[in-house]
């Protein structure tokens, strides 16, 4: 079944971290730290809806300018959610540029602080010059981004600061039977997404729909129910969840809200930055050991765990590193 979700990593396991998601249908990325993202494509990047910076070390939001200089005459709004600071953070960055022909530009940042009860929001345009406006705050539960799709839900780890851990949700997979397609006589095209949104947002089966297209020149439309064509054409299945967890101390309270965050992961991508016999400086620098980052993995009951934000003095000889965590995610 075709994936709704593509994820990857931007950088390699030993450089800056961060992990990339294109959103099939939506022509939309998601990105989960803002490091060196210069070898992102800029087509990928103009795509770039919401950004989740998990802290503002250096390694994890050097390529805010880079991403705000590819969009930056874009009209979409770009969204950005980090912890405590955050606003103060971009604030400061957009501080450091003059921005007085930008007066015709239409882009706004959005900016989203998380703090452990509340959003704080806060939003610069570039009409203005990018100037700061604080727009309030909300009542925040665990959940950041809720969309007919799938929900963004994040946890407060401790890195000696706060660091922000994140899961995506997808709330259920719909493929498309081909085959019923092509005994309905009804094409592949853009009624399908109207389709797939109709499902997510949970509309009554009793609803009518209509399939409309062209065909020779001519208008073309099929009528029927939202729940009949369901169940003739439409494969549900569980939908996927993606978790990302770096720069976290390894301690009682931090591994629970870890498991749970990560409870169920398709794909669990979490930093191994120590071999576990180098666990008191992985301790002393606030990281995950790669033994402790299998752990992790395995108590959540993740499908699959890749590592990243591996130390640069295993990048030689990798393996051990690789096998320390593998061996601790499959143990039975």
């Amino acid at each position: 079944m075709k994936p709704l979700l593509h994820s990857f990593l931007i950088n390699g396991p030993f450089d800056d971290p961060g992990l990339c998601i294109g959103i099939q249908w939506e022509r939309r990325t998601i990105l989960f730290d803002l490091g060196d993202i210069s070898d992102v494509e800029p087509s990928r990047l103009l795509k770039v809806s919401d950004v989740f910076v998990s802290h503002t070390h250096m390694d994890h939001f050097v390529g805010f300018d880079h991403l705000l200089r590819i969009v930056l005459n874009r009209e979409k709004g770009l969204r950005i959610y980090g912890p405590p600071g955050i606003i103060g953070n971009i604030e400061g960055k957009l501080g450091g540029y003059t921005w007085n022909l930008t007066e015709g530009y239409p882009l706004c940042l959005l900016v989203t602080e998380v703090h452990p009860d509340r959003l704080v929001k806060a939003e610069f345009c570039a009409k203005d010059g990018f100037r700061r406006h604080d727009t309030g705050s909300l009542p925040f539960s665990g959940i950041l981004l809720e969309e007919d799709m799938f929900t963004i839900s994040c946890q407060h780890l401790d890195h000696k600061i706060p660091s922000l851990g994140f899961a995506l949700k997808e709330r259920f997979h719909i493929n498309i039977n081909k085959d019923k397609l092509l005994t309905l006589g009804l094409p592949v095209g853009p009624w399908l997404r109207d389709f797939k949104e109709a499902l997510w947002e949970g509309r009554s089966k009793d609803e009518p729909f209509s399939v409309q297209w062209e065909e020779d020149g001519q208008r073309r439309s099929r009528d029927f129910l939202l729940g009949e064509l369901k169940d003739l054409i439409a494969i549900v299945t569980e939908g996927q969840k993606i978790s990302y967890i770096v720069d976290a101390v390894y301690h009682q309270e931090n591994e629970e809200k870890i498991v749970s965050l990560a409870r169920d992961s398709d794909i669990l991508y979490c930093e191994a930055g120590y071999l576990d016999q180098e666990r008191e400086i992985g301790l002393a620098r606030g990281h995950l050991t790669a033994q402790q980052a299998g752990e992790l993995a395995r108590r959540a009951g993740a499908k699959d765990l890749i590592s990243l934000h591996c130390s640069p003095r295993y990048k030689d000889d990798p393996h051990a590193l690789y096998q320390e965590a593998l061996l601790a995610f499959r143990r039975e």
